[in-house]
C-alpha cells in the first residue's frame, strides 16, 4: 500500500468530494439526472414560494449576463397574464437550467435551484448520500487523532449538508467542522485556499487538500496548501507527468498521520 506521510504542520485536511469522498457514478448518475429529470415538475409544485421565485430571479439574472453565449435561453418576466404564461415561464427555466447543465456549469444561480431540489429529495428518502467505503472510517480517526476536516466542493454549500447529512452511513454531519463552495472562490485559482484557511484560522501550509481534479490540486500548492491528487474508479485519467510529479493515493487509507506513530 502507498503510504503519504502527512506533515507534522499539517492541522486540518480540506476534502474535495466528486471522485474524492464520493463516486463520480453517483454525481453524474443520480445527482445529476435528478435535476434533469424532476426539475419542471418541481417548480410547478413550488412556483408559488418565496424561496423559488428567487431562485428563478437568480436564473434569470445569470442568463442576461450569459447573453452573448451561444445557446443561452432567456427567461422572460411573469406579467400577471394567466396559466399558460407560468408554463412559457417554467419551461424557459427548465431549458435554461438543461442548458447550463449540459455545459457542466457551476453558476451559483444553477446551484442554489439544485440544492433546493435535492433538499427535498433527500428529505423524502428519494436519494441517499454515498461514499466510498474508506471514508467515514478514516475521517473519524482523523478527529481522534485531533485533525480538522474541511469540506470544499463547486457544490453549494447546502447540497453537502445534504449529502452528509442522508447519507447511506445516516447523519454524518458530526464529522465536519466546516464547508465551503464557490462563494469563496473557484476551485481552480489559488487565491481561494488562501481564503478558506484564513477563515479556518490557520495558515495555507497547516492544510492537506485532497482532490481528484489537478487543476485544484495546482491552485492549491500555488497558494502553499499541502495536497494529494486522489485515485478512484472512474476518475478522470491522469497524464505520466501528473503521475510522477504529484503525490497519489487511492484510499483515504494511505495517509499516514504523524500522530499515528
Amino acid at each position: 500500500m502507498v503510504v503519504f506521510a502527512v506533515p507534522a504542520e499539517v492541522a486540518a485536511i480540506l476534502l474535495d468530494i466528486e471522485g474524492t469522498t464520493t463516486p463520480i457514478t453517483y454525481v453524474k448518475d443520480t445527482l445529476f439526472p435528478y435535476i434533469r429529470d424532476n426539475v419542471k415538475e418541481y417548480l410547478r409544485m413550488h412556483w408559488e414560494e418565496e424561496e423559488c421565485q428567487q431562485d428563478i430571479s437568480l436564473l434569470r439574472k445569470q442568463a442576461e449576463e450569459d447573453s452573448n453565449l451561444d445557446g443561452v435561453v432567456p427567461i422572460p418576466l411573469e406579467t400577471g397574464n394567466g396559466e399558460d404564461e407560468v408554463e412559457q415561464v417554467i419551461q424557459a427555466v427548465v431549458d435554461n437550467v438543461r442548458w447550463q447543465m449540459s455545459l457542466d456549469r457551476k453558476t451559483t444561480a444553477l446551484k442554489q435551484l439544485q440544492g433546493h431540489m435535492w433538499r427535498a429529495a433527500y428529505a423524502t428518502g428519494h436519494m441517499k448520500g454515498e461514499f466510498f467505503q474508506d471514508v467515514v472510517p478514516a475521517i473519524r480517526k482523523w478527529r481522534e487523532a485531533g485533525m480538522k476536516v474541511y469540506i470544499y466542493s463547486s457544490g453549494s454549500v447546502e447540497a453537502q449538508k445534504l449529502l452528509f447529512g442522508y447519507s447511506t452511513e445516516g447523519d454524518i454531519l458530526e464529522l465536519f467542522d466546516g464547508h465551503f463552495d464557490t462563494k469563496i472562490g473557484h476551485k481552480v485559482e489559488s487565491e481561494s485556499y488562501r481564503r478558506i484557511a484564513s477563515s479556518i484560522g490557520c495558515s495555507t501550509n497547516n492544510v492537506l487538500f485532497l482532490t481528484d481534479v489537478t487543476r485544484e490540486a495546482n491552485a492549491a500548492e500555488e497558494a502553499d496548501m499541502h495536497v494529494a491528487v486522489v485515485v478512484r474508479p472512474g476518475n478522470a485519467g491522469l497524464t505520466d507527468d501528473e503521475k510522477s510529479y504529484y503525490s497519489l493515493i487511492t484510499s483515504f487509507n494511505e495517509l499516514f498521520l504523524p500522530s499515528s506513530t
